[in-house]
């Protein structure tokens, strides 16, 4: 009978320290593939690249649809967010280096067009959003 007992005492303890069976679908599993987002122009010689986690789906999500904003608006909120983006990168004991890594070359005088401006604006709202920066006098909000 002590035989039994301690055969089903194993077979539990075995049961319970087994792996569980993944939940999550596959298409989940690897978040990145897809975050990685990638925009060039072979004439203006530029070349965007955003390497963010979460940020793609954001965009599909929960962004404003292209040409909701006008050019004019993307263009002045990305040269304010960018210049204090910048500023921050130059001051990493006042802000933490991990966050605000690189500077993004984005010159005034250059005319982008409206995709490059539309994902660098949607890119610096999600931004300011998810890590809860402010990068202009004003709350970020959809």
């Amino acid at each position: 009978m002590k035989t039994v007992v301690w055969i089903c005492i194993g077979i539990l303890v075995a049961l319970g320290c087994s792996t569980p069976k993944s939940t999550v679908p596959s298409s989940e599993n690897n978040v990145t593939k897809n975050d990685t987002i990638r925009i060039a122009n072979e004439e203006l010689e530029y070349e965007v690249i955003i390497f963010e986690p979460g940020f793609n789906a954001w965009l599909e999500s929960t962004a404003r649809p292209r040409n909701y904003y006008d050019l004019a608006f993307l263009e002045n909120r990305n040269q304010i967010w960018v210049t204090n983006y910048n500023q921050r990168v130059l001051d990493p004991r006042r802000y933490d280096p991990l966050l605000y890594e690189m500077q993004i070359n984005y010159q005034n005088n250059i005319n982008y067009g409206y995709e490059v401006n539309y994902m660098l604006y949607n890119y610096l709202l999600y931004f300011q959003l998810k890590y809860k920066q402010r990068l202009g006098g004003f709350e970020p909000r959809l």
